[in-house]
């Protein structure tokens, strides 16, 4: 997560400094899409877990 906390503090800092709304708005959308596959990359490790640890599945 340390390259995510850079990368967002980078387009942060980008976004601050940007004097043109489209480039804005752009640096909005990458930030929100960044979080958002941040936290699917969290769930699909949930469930990964969830998966190898179900005793339900260790017969098989």
């Amino acid at each position: 997560m340390e390259q995510k906390e850079w990368l967002l503090q980078e387009l942060e800092r980008l976004r601050q400094t940007s004097r043109d709304y489209k480039q804005k708005a752009l640096l909005i959308a990458v930030k929100d899409l960044i979080d958002e596959q941040a936290e699917r990359i969290r769930q699909m490790e949930g469930e990964l877990d969830g998966t190898l640890w179900s005793p339900r599945n260790w017969n098989e």
